[in-house]
Formats: C-alpha cells, structure tokens, sequence
C-alpha cells in the first residue's frame, strides 16, 4: 500500500515485504557463525577500553554451545529458567544458551521486590534461576535465596558468576534438542504501567521477525554496530536491540547501564550506527559536554519509542547527530513491536504518529461496542494479526481467551485512530480511559495540551473516583523547574484555551518524579494507588466558576 493510495476505514491489510524467516534463535546464530565467523558479534561496552572484552560469532556460538549442554545437566527441555542479572555479555550468554538447550527463559526485573520476584517464579513455574551477586549495587542472592525457600519447585539456583563451571559440567557428545520456530521460546512479563504483570509466551518466529522487520526499517545496515543501554530483560534490550542486531549479521555492544559520557565514547571507539534510546537518554546526550567533541560520525539513525518525542528533540538529535529518526510502537503480547515510523517520514510524522505497520502485519481499529472497523479519524481499540502474535498468556487461559480472538487477532488494550494515509496515533490505554458522565476522554489528548506549557516537563492524566461523575481527570504535572511551578489556576486556564470543560483537570497534582517501569513508562496504576491513599497531596487552587453543566 502506497502513501497515494487513500484510506476510508481504519483497516490497514499486510503489506508484502521479504519473506518471513521461518527459523529458531539458534539457527540465527548458527548461520551468523558459519558465514560470518570472525565478525565480531558481542562487545562489553565498559568504561575502560583495555577491560572490553569481545567474542567472533564463532567463540559466542562455541560458547553457548557448551553453556546450553551444561544447563541439561541441571533441567530438561520445555523447563523454565528465569535470568535475574544486570547488562553484561554473560546476560547474553545465558540468554541464548537457555534457548538451544530447549528451555524457556523467564527474563526478570533486577529492581523487583522479593514479593514480585516470588510472584513471576511461582506464575511461571520455574523450576531454576541464573543469578548475579548484584545488580546496581542491590544484592540478589539473597532474594533468590527467600525464593528457594517459599518455592520448592525451584529445584536450581545457578550464579552467573558460575558460568565455566556449567560449561565444564556438560556432556560434549551430547545432542542438543531440535527447536521449532513457532515453538515458546521465552515468558515475557508485561511492563506493568495498569495492573499486575502477565506472562506472554512468545515464540522463535515472532521473536525474529519482529526484531529484524523493526531495525531494518530504522536503517541498521547488514554488519552494522549497535549500541544498546535498554534492560536486557525487556524486549527493547533482549529483542529488539540483542536479536535485531544478529539478524543483521552486526555487532553489539553492550554497554552495562546508560552514561551519556560513555555512550559517546563508545560511538566513536566502536563505529556505532544505531540504537534504541528513549526520550530522556536523547536529551541526556545532546547535553553532555563531550558531544561537542567526540566523532559520532558513523551514528546515522535513532530508534525511539516508548514515551513521547517531542518534535523540538526530533529536530535537534537530528541536526546536532546529522542522524535519522524513527518512532516505534508494540507490545509484550505482539512479540515486540510492529508499528514504526520511516526514517524518510516528516519529523511531525514521526512526532504525532506510531508509523505504519510493518510488512507481514495486519492492523484495524474498531468500536469498543461493535467491534466493527471504524472510519478514518475516529478513536477505537486497536487489533493486529501476523506472525507476531503471542502464544497466549501463560497459566492465564481466560486472559488468553480476552486478548486473542479466535480468527487470531489480538486486541492490544489501546485506543488509536488511523488516517487517510495508514498512519497511527495513540489515544490511550482502554484501561486508562477516563469514563466522565458517561463520556470517554482519552489521556493522551489532554497530556499533550499540558505538555505544550513551556512550565511543564512532564504530564501524567488519569481519571479518579467522583461521587457526581463516576470519574474525573486528575494531571500529575512535574515541572521544569522546582523554583518556577506553574499554579494550578493557570495550567487550568491554559487547557481550557485547548479543551472542552470535561477534558480539562479538575485535580491537580505536582511531583519531582515518577515512579517508572524500566524503559521509562509512567506507572500511572501506582501513582492512582497513591492518590487513592493520600500519599500524593493535591494542589490548592480555586476553580472559576462556571455555568456549564459539564463543567
């Protein structure tokens, strides 16, 4: 479908592209070490060059080789292990060597508590963990530990540090389980912005797939370097970035968390061409003293997703980085992303839309009533069918039977409208909608009017309880600057310019900070149970007064 061809419904069909690889993630590897044998595929990206260690795609294959039949002395295939550990090639090691033993691999948040860590173990039936000592500075064994004893499922606790002991314990004669592509190749756990957790099992297929279809159209070249500072255990580190960058036969580089200062350095010293970095890591870069004087002349395009990019940044990591940009979009349930932005698409295309879907992936938006496919420019939830759709929800049959439809399209949870050319924009989470009088408001529409206030640096709109209403919209607002807050009074004049009376907050709320998921998401489900609980005290102000009924 081309941008001439105009579009009357909100119903985007599969776009031919190549092929789909019909393959596992050990057969990727496998083919990278058979063609591409001395091509550097893994870099330890730390401070001191002299410590950065780097492996050829045949020493990580013979690597993970050995790791995978030493995990079979531990675990049979179709076992679950979960990984809990910070950015390091020995992530990676374990990642991969997890998957051609046949297990599947349950990626785990170092940040979460013993309680939440206890919840995906138990969820997931692990039967073992790999673990690091640490993870910024928080000890992990002993959560591990507490886990082993209130889970005696979890028959193995592996350290990560351990890794030459597992693979001197394996048998070298011994045959490695043949995989299917559509078989679960991990249990990834939703972000948990609205609610506790899920577990989607994802497959080899979609995994692939999505990983390549998404890097390729952000213009990473075959043999490229990528440069990645995303969790490991999310898909953004883990697939999209890790997987993205082997179906392109490239390098990655592996830096163990985000610092603007290395992050240059490494794009100089290694020849980097991409990565996948979220809004606030953008800004952090362009301010960093050293972009004044380090070569970032082999970066040409960014990634983004996630969170909002602001048009003004666009421009000005594009002029200041000479690179191009593309925005992302997906979910744990569709295997990753399958939306994405051009690189060649107006910077206010890439700022106000998702994109267009990606080859091989069909998209509708449809009447959260009906479920019939709406008009062009209309607000409903948004259904995609491909290769990338999860296996299901683990243990979850009746989540499962929610989010996949029997004619195999998945309904996201997310309010988007579609217009004449194929492209999307978010309206919202269908569970963060705000239902006011019996009215739907989205929270993104009223976000972005905030967010145009030179005094506001960030925004987060959801609906609280209301006797009268039902609901009622509140606006977390974190400012520019703490000595400069904008007053409730003014923030409200400034909706009303843009919005009609019952789209505009009633609540106000300022906060120096929020609590986030890993990649940078507002977890508005926590700041909800805050307010709920009194912990976030609300601005004093005085509405004017109105003579509206819907005001």
């Amino acid at each position: 479908m081309t941008q001439t061809q105009k579009f009357t419904m909100s119903y985007f069909p599969a776009e031919p592209g190549e092929p789909l690889w019909d393959m596992t993630v050990p057969e990727l590897m496998q083919w990278n070490a058979k063609d591409y044998p001395d091509r550097i595929a893994l870099v330890e990206g730390v401070a001191d060059p002299a410590k950065r260690r780097r492996w050829t795609y045949r020493q990580l294959v013979d690597e993970v080789t050995e790791t995978a039949r030493g995990l079979l002395e531990y675990f049979e295939p179709g076992d679950k292990v979960a990984i809990i550990a910070p950015e390091t090639p020995e992530w990676v090691i374990f990642q991969h060597a997890i998957c051609m033993a046949g297990l599947i691999i349950v990626p785990v948040n170092p940040a979460y508590t013993d309680r939440e860590l206890a919840f995906v173990l138990r969820s997931s039936e692990a039967k073992g963990i790999v673990f690091a000592e640490t993870s910024r500075g928080k000890a992990l064994r002993p959560m591990v530990e507490n886990a082993q004893v209130s889970l005696p499922d979890l028959v193995h606790a592996i350290c990560i540090a351990d890794l030459d002991r597992i693979k001197a314990h394996g048998d070298p004669d011994r045959v490695l389980p043949r995989l299917e592509p559509g078989e679960m190749m991990q249990i990834q756990y939703t972000s948990g912005t609205t609610g506790f957790p899920k577990g989607a099992c994802l497959h080899h297929r979609g995994v692939i797939n999505s990983a390549r279809l998404i890097v390729e159209r952000a213009d990473f070249p075959v043999g490229g370097v990528w440069i990645n500072s995303m969790p490991m255990f999310h898909i953004g580190g883990g697939i999209v970035s890790a997987i993205g960058t082997f179906s392109r036969h490239g390098t990655f580089v592996l830096m163990p968390q985000f610092d603007p200062a290395l992050f240059l350095e490494l794009i100089e010293a290694e020849s980097v061409n991409c990565s996948l970095i979220v809004p606030t890591m953008i800004l952090a870069l362009l301010n960093h003293p050293d972009m004044k004087t380090r070569d970032v002349s082999s970066f040409r395009s960014i990634l983004s997703g996630a969170a909002a990019v602001p048009a003004a940044l666009v421009h000005r990591a594009k002029k200041e980085f000479d690179v191009e940009f593309a925005i992302m979009f997906g979910q744990t349930e569709s295997n990753g992303p399958f939306i994405e932005t051009l690189t060649t698409d107006p910077v206010e295309l890439q700022c106000e839309t998702i994109g267009r879907p990606i080859p091989h992936v069909e998209v509708k938006i449809v009447d959260l009533e009906s479920l019939e496919t709406v008009p062009v420019g209309t607000v409903g939830e948004l259904w995609m069918r491909g290769f990338g759709t999860m296996i299901g929800y683990y243990g979850r049959s009746e989540a499962t039977a929610a989010a996949l439809t029997t004619d195999g399209w998945l309904r996201t949870g997310d309010l988007c409208t579609m217009d004449e050319n194929g492209y999307m924009r978010i309206a919202g989470r269908l569970k963060e909608m705000i239902i006011r009088g019996g009215m739907n408001l989205y929270p993104k529409e009223i976000e972005e009017i905030i967010f145009d206030h030179p005094q506001v640096a960030q925004v987060a709109v959801l609906g609280v309880p209301d006797e009268t209403w039902g609901e009622i919209v509140a606006a977390i607002v974190q400012p520019r600057s703490t000595d400069e807050c904008p007053a409730a009074e003014e923030l409200y004049g400034h909706c009303r310019k843009n919005l009609s009376p019952q789209k505009t907050p009633e609540k106000w709320f300022f906060v120096d900070s929020y609590p986030m998921t890993a990649t940078g998401k507002i977890q508005k489900n926590v700041l909800a149970e805050m307010i709920q609980a009194g912990q976030l005290p609300e601005a004093v102000w005085v509405r004017p007064v109105r003579n509206s009924a819907i005001a």
